[in-house]
């Protein structure tokens, strides 16, 4: 079940290669999750030390009021990944043009995952010639329905 999604992701960038990955969260995140809250506009994963991160990405407190003082919604969140994934991850991000983003992040039984991908971003033209193909296929939908 899909708990949160990066809706933009598809418009601005072309995926090559995605993985799942598990997250590392606190009880209260995970909480917050389930409820459909939290955000991955502007995040991204980086590799640092050996390990994989998830910046950017916005978690509220499940309760506010109940919330320790020190909680950070947009902390990096470390991603459970082999080491095989780690590092060819840490060469895709290394390559110029490419970056590595989470896509979505559900749930798979009782474990929290994400879904990250090994991106390219489009140009303008290509983010043009895909809002035509979508307004063809609308078109061509509403067409058929209406028959």
């Amino acid at each position: 079940m899909t708990l949160v999604e990066y809706k933009k992701a598809t418009l601005k960038y072309a995926p090559l290669e995605s993985f799942a990955a598990g997250l590392e969260l606190s009880g209260q995140e995970v909480k917050s999750l389930r409820n459909k809250m939290g955000s991955l506009d502007g995040a991204r994963v980086v590799i640092r030390g050996g390990e994989a991160f998830i910046v950017g990405m916005t978690i509220p407190p499940y309760q506010a009021a109940n919330a320790p003082k020190s909680y950070d919604p947009e902390r990096a969140r470390r991603l459970l990944l082999t080491k095989k994934e780690i590092a060819y991850l840490a060469a895709a991000e290394g390559k110029k043009g490419l970056t590595i983003i989470p896509l979505e992040v559900y749930t798979s039984r009782r474990f929290v995952k994400a879904r990250i991908a090994i991106v390219r971003g489009k140009g303008k033209e290509d983010r043009r010639e895909d809002l035509k193909k979508r307004d063809a296929l609308r078109e061509a939908g509403r067409v058929l329905k209406n028959r």
